[in-house]
């Protein structure tokens, strides 16, 4: 069993949802019925998991009313426990979301671009699904399904599924999603949006003022999408398209099939950011087509999505740009590694996770994707380029639509690559062991390696101004600002900012890796925007290490805590939930001393 879901699949299985939900803006809730086509093994009954709903009535084939029961409350939820007749083919329940639904962020309009009409937004990963649908919400239990949404005139609906591109007169919305997908990829939002089509299968949903200028951003969409089937075989899933979301979403992107949900931080005006798409459209093979099994094995979605991207990455955009990003996410894994060796956590940098009675939230760092990413490099390294992508390419289609687990994924590997090819490798030190092995491939990057040099210009005496960065792209920016020495006072700070715009900068991946500098060098210039920042952008990524830098010491301790008191509420559960770790608040106040 999942340890991270209280369904019991080999009792009684969900196969297909029927969704029907009204959409109330004002009273934050969704309220409706699921209808679900079960396969039954005649144990007497059904169990779905649920957080924070109201189940009003269930019931069984033809709407004969059926027995429930709701387990006690942990952080899992509750078991919602259904009795069904012997040979029961669907099961109803009828129910409305709680005030405070994990998975549910809703925004008034000031916290929109447009500033006019609210927003929602659901995320469901990893076990949040449960907290708008009762659901048996496990990665190993597939479904397809089928959804009206009533939301109020005027404004449209979009599912990870079959999508409208024009609003409805009456503001009734149906979806269609017939492949198969875990609960977790189940999402809904709803808002002023407008479509942009950019390419024949690919297109942008955005708020009206946002609309245009991602679909120039997402311009390549088609030909990362036309890239990764030379790779691997076919999109499986009709179109591929992206909703921008506001800038509270806490996360880049979410791989949701059909719709990519995505922050607007990587809108830099610039297209320099749009690895991001590639890599949730990665996931269209890696995570929803072969899917981790639990969220013990994360890794399987996360290690072979940050590898197609990059695979993608170097097709549309160059060798140079694949090996900065590999960089970048290795000056990352070290990192995380550091950071959870140095809390006492180093099982937790083991690829293969034991996440039981804990969060699954805890294993999403970057241990997933990048050790993942080398664990991958190292097997394409041993093998060769073109035997990997045919294992990979034979990978997803032998395993389309099912789940995966560590245990059957090495099993797969060595009857289908390593004994093949008579290649050797210590898995165990990968799989089961902490830290990044020594076999692991060190990336290089001769983009790096001239920001280095100018680094070293700096530091012996020559002025910011005249350094040569005339071409750098964002990435050697970030290389750059990860990189500058310690201790830099507010003349040398200064000298960085006056010379680069850095405080000013539209780019949120470079502004943030500025804002750990002035945090850490104490550069009061560039605190307004960093309230600023983190007031409006909810984005973990940013706030995880901007938060945490303040904490170091008594002063940013205090500003940490005064920007979170008004930032707070525009943050998504999932950051808040992290967040109020770091910061000890309690009860939805500061603590009286930190």
């Amino acid at each position: 069993m999942d340890p991270h879901s209280y369904a019991r699949p080999e009792e009684a299985r969900i196969t297909h949802l029927d969704l029907d939900i009204t959409v109330d803006l004002q009273g934050r809730a969704l309220q409706g019925t699921a209808l679900y086509d079960i396969d039954d093994k005649g144990a007497g009954h059904i169990v779905f998991d649920t957080d924070g709903l109201e189940i009003e009535r269930a019931f069984t084939d033809g709407g004969n009313e059926a027995a429930f029961a709701l387990g006690d409350s942990t952080f899992l939820g509750r078991a919602l426990d259904i009795i069904i007749p012997t040979g029961t083919k669907q099961v109803g329940i009828v129910y409305r979301t709680g005030q405070d639904a994990k998975a549910l962020q809703w925004l008034s309009p000031g916290q929109t671009a447009g500033g006019e009409h609210p927003f929602l937004f659901t995320q469901g990963q990893a076990i949040l699904t449960r907290s708008w649908i009762p659901i048996q919400d496990s990665p190993g239990i597939r479904l397809t399904y089928t959804a009206r949404v009533k939301v109020p005139q005027g404004l449209m609906a979009v599912m990870s599924a079959e999508n409208p591109t024009a609003l409805s007169a009456d503001g009734s919305y149906s979806f269609r999603m017939e492949q198969p997908i875990p609960a977790y990829l189940i999402a809904l939002a709803v808002g002023d949006l407008r479509f942009e089509p950019i390419g024949s299968r690919t297109g942008v949903y955005a708020e009206p003022s946002v609309a245009k200028k991602a679909a120039w951003e997402f311009a390549d969409m088609e030909r990362m999408l036309e890239s990764a089937e030379s790779l691997y075989g076919p999109y499986r899933w009709g179109r591929y398209d992206v909703i921008v979301l506001p800038p509270s979403f806490p996360f880049g992107g979410m791989e949701n099939p059909r719709l990519t949900f995505a922050t607007p931080t990587i809108l830099a005006g610039d297209r320099s950011l749009t690895a991001l798409v590639a890599h949730e459209l990665a996931h269209s093979w890696s995570g929803n087509l072969v899917t981790n099994e639990t969220w013990d094995d994360f890794w399987l979605n996360e290690g072979f999505t940050v590898y197609f991207e990059n695979r993608i990455c170097e097709a549309v955009y160059g060798q140079e740009y694949a090996r900065m990003l590999q960089l970048l996410g290795r000056q990352d894994l070290k990192a995380t590694i550091a950071k959870l060796t140095a809390e006492g956590h180093a099982d937790d940098t083991h690829l293969h996770l034991h996440l039981e009675g804990r969060d699954p939230d805890d294993g999403m760092t970057d241990i997933a994707y990048e050790k993942g990413f080398a664990f991958l490099k190292l097997l394409e390294s041993k093998v060769g380029r073109e035997r990997f992508d045919a294992f990979l390419r034979g990978y997803f289609d032998a395993n389309a639509f099912k789940t995966m687990s560590t245990e059957r994924f090495v099993a797969y590997l060595d009857e289908h690559l390593l004994k093949p090819t008579g290649t050797t490798l210590n898995l165990q030190e990968w799989l089961d062991e902490p830290g990044l092995p020594a076999s692991a491939i060190e990336p290089q990057s001769d983009a790096f390696a001239k920001v280095d040099a100018e680094i070293k210009r700096w530091n012996e005496g020559t002025p910011a101004r005249e350094l040569a960065t005339k071409d750098w792209v964002t990435f050697q920016w970030m290389h750059f600002l990860r990189h500058l020495p310690e201790g830099l006072d507010d003349a040398r700070m200064a000298e960085l900012d006056k010379a680069f715009g850095f405080t000013e900068s539209g780019n949120a991946e470079v502004l943030a890796a500025w804002f750990e500098q002035a945090i850490r060098n104490d550069y009061d210039p560039a605190f307004t925007a960093l309230d600023r920042f983190l007031t409006t952008v909810g984005r973990r990524k940013f706030l995880m290490p901007l938060y945490t830098a303040m904490v170091e010491t008594e002063k940013g301790k205090v500003m940490a805590q005064s920007i979170y008191k008004e930032a707070r509420p525009n943050y998504h559960s999932v950051s808040v939930r992290t967040l109020d770790d770091l910061l000890a608040w309690k009860d939805n106040r500061p603590p009286a001393s930190f």
